[in-house]
């Protein structure tokens, strides 16, 4: 399946799940995003759409003045939508927050569709591309789909073609990132192999100083076993160790998420 489709996929699945819990009415609390309702997260997931659709649309080679993404990417009428305060939006969810949703991953899709992946766009990353962001909406679409489904029952896994994506991602893209955006010590050689269950995949992982480094093999202190989907669940801090199969030294495993601070 194409990235393009896979990320049309998981987002209309999110805005499925985010429409059950507005039927529901009321707040629906997401307990893997501590301090959320379910509002707050469609407006998190909406906003970030509307932001890559400006940057990839104008091929801006820096990022987006945010007041002006903000006047252009909102509807006229924002009532009764979050405040995003830091507490959680209560009262139910407003249908023009759902429906801008929808419009906004159908716009995103398409600009994806109409860029290749090697054109120049703004990203707070080294690669500079369409690419990027295409890769980076598909697995964040995945990851709040799935604390959405959770939200109102029960989730399905990550599909294997968007895990199997996101867990190398993790140590070339966002574990470098997060431990530039949040404070962490420096690795001591730690190091962590995670082997797929479900199917062929096994990703080992070095720290050394400031640094994060994939490797083709070699001895790990510990080791994390399980599918595709519950490893990169891990990596996200939606799912703990004890739904993986552990092996080696249990200290190192507890330390990972010093060494990669969640976001």
């Amino acid at each position: 399946m194409e990235a393009a489709a896979r990320f049309r996929r998981e987002a209309r699945a999110f805005g499925s799940a985010a429409r059950r819990a507005a039927d529901r009415g009321g707040t629906t609390l997401v307990p893997s995003c501590p301090g959320w309702s379910m509002a707050d997260l469609v407006f998190h997931l909406g906003g970030a759409h509307r932001f890559v659709l400006v940057v990839i649309r104008d091929r801006l080679p820096e990022p987006p003045d945010l007041p002006t993404v903000a006047r252009t990417e909102s509807p006229p009428s924002m009532e009764g939508w979050p405040a995003m305060d830091g507490t959680p939006s209560a009262g139910p969810i407003p249908s023009t927050l759902l429906d801008w949703f929808d419009e906004g991953v159908e716009r995103l899709a398409e600009q994806f569709t109409l860029h290749a992946p090697g054109d120049p766009a703004w990203t707070w990353s080294r690669e500079q591309t369409a690419g990027f962001w295409l890769r980076m909406q598909v697995i964040e679409a995945a990851v709040h789909r799935w604390d959405a489904e959770n939200a109102v029952g029960t989730a399905r896994p990550i599909a294997a073609d968007v895990a199997v994506d996101a867990i190398p991602q993790t140590f070339e893209v966002m574990a470098p990132a997060r431990r530039t955006w949040s404070p962490a010590p420096p690795g001591k050689g730690e190091s962590y192999r995670f082997v797929r269950t479900d199917g062929p995949g096994e990703w080992l992982v070095r720290f050394d100083g400031e640094h994060v480094r994939l490797e083709d093999g070699g001895q790990a202190d510990v080791e994390l076993a399980g599918t595709a989907s519950d490893l990169m669940l891990f990596l996200w801090g939606r799912l703990p160790a004890d739904g993986l199969d552990v092996q080696g030294d249990t200290s190192a495993l507890d330390r990972y998420f010093t060494l990669v601070p969640p976001v």
